[in-house]
């Protein structure tokens, strides 16, 4: 079993007060992976979780100006037999299924960020998940940042988690 941390639209900046929160970092010393869905901002928090050890993938969101030659804007790849797509941007809320069905037809979970509101939905064998924001809540009751475990070919877990 793998455990992965899901975070996306953390907006940190080195020297400036936002940090990620004590919850998330302790949550991230228990995985083996880390997925950013963008709008990670700089590279303070990725250079972070180098220093940690701590494997990521991570790809590039509308805010990350200084990371476009770093990450891409779409990725695709396999852990622990699942697989998996990544991309900041879903579109609209109308359509996303189809749509990132289109994308990623052969991804069995597709993770994305931007909007910073939670989506933890099956559709037809592909779950959509975006862990909403550790750091910026905008109109959610709470900052979230998701958890996934991963077995042999299946997610077995899948839950977006409060900060506080």
């Amino acid at each position: 079993m793998l455990r992965v941390v899901v975070l996306a639209d953390t907006h940190l900046r080195a020297g400036r007060f936002r940090q990620l929160p004590d919850t998330v970092w302790a949550a991230i010393a228990g995985c083996q992976l880390v997925l950013h869905a963008g709008d990670v901002v700089d590279a303070s928090l990725l250079d972070a979780l180098d220093a940690a050890q701590v494997p990521y993938r991570a790809v590039l969101g509308n805010n990350d100006v200084t990371l476009r030659d770093t990450l891409p804007e779409r990725i695709q790849f396999e852990v622990d037999q699942v697989r998996i797509a990544m991309v900041h941007d879903s579109g609209a809320t109308k359509g996303r299924a189809a749509r990132l069905r289109r994308w990623f037809p052969d991804a069995q979970l597709v993770v994305f960020g931007h909007s910073h509101t939670p989506c933890n939905e099956w559709h037809d064998g592909q779950l959509l998940f975006n862990p909403g924001s550790p750091t910026e809540r905008r109109r959610q009751p709470s900052h979230t940042f998701g958890v996934l475990e991963l077995d042999e070919g299946r997610v077995t877990k899948n839950e977006i988690k409060p900060t506080g």
